[in-house]
């Protein structure tokens, strides 16, 4: 079994290729303006892959085009052979007069991204399992214990993660919501959220994560991969 890269590797590996890494993903965008368009970027994407397609795959198609994710599905991580395959599918659709890029154009709807749920509470093994059965999740691949993470088993929902509380907090939101978006469209994300009402609580733990709220104190993180390895 293949090691997993650390987010700088993975990071650096993938740059230069319209990628980005988005917390144990890789993830493009492929412009194509109508859904059989995008029916056909997957299905080279996919012929890229070869064999491996299966394991390491994921595509969202939509009429503007389609998001493709690259992941060692059954560690919930990025390798090398990630790292590969997306080099092999950008070659494929740049051949076809495609491209991978991350969607933080002028023109793009938003950049690719990652979406969290995180859920503080005082006793995680004692919530965790109402979780998983009430939104019909499984345990995120390579975790286990009564404190792991949770993930959507198609894919289609946001992955839940639990903080540990030191203390009850009622007055404070309990559920919060952390947005994974590349490195390089962090401090937009973050500018244009500050324009729009919102609030910096904290920067911390930033390039990490930075904590916003809105004007009732709701609060969201916009997270990226860096400041977290080691």
């Amino acid at each position: 079994m293949a090691s997993p890269l650390s987010s700088q590797e993975a990071s650096d590996a993938v740059g230069g290729l319209g990628w980005r890494f988005l917390l144990g993903t890789l993830r493009t965008s492929v412009p194509t303006g109508s859904l059989a368009g995008a029916a056909e970027a997957a299905a080279l994407a996919v012929a890229a892959c070869g064999d491996d397609a299966d394991r390491h795959l994921r595509a969202d198609l939509r009429p503007a085009g389609a998001v493709l994710t690259l992941q060692s599905t059954d560690r919930a991580d990025v390798t090398a052979l990630d790292v590969e395959l997306a080099g092999r599918i950008s070659a494929a659709l740049r051949r076809a007069g495609l491209r991978t890029e991350t969607g933080s154009g002028p023109d793009a709807p938003r950049s690719v991204q990652l979406l969290e749920v995180g859920i503080d509470a005082l006793d995680i093994a004692a919530i965790r399992p109402f979780w998983k059965a009430v939104l019909g999740y499984d345990d995120e691949a390579g975790t286990d214990g009564p404190e792991a993470p949770l993930v959507d088993p198609v894919g289609q929902g946001p992955a839940i993660w639990f903080q540990q509380m030191d203390r009850p907090r009622p007055q404070r939101n309990r559920l919060h919501f952390d947005i994974c978006v590349p490195h390089d469209e962090a401090p937009r994300r973050i500018a244009d959220a500050l324009a729009a009402g919102g609030r910096l609580v904290s920067a911390d733990e930033a390039p990490a994560f930075w904590v916003l709220a809105d004007r009732e104190g709701n609060e969201a993180c916009v997270t990226t991969w860096q400041g977290r390895d080691g």
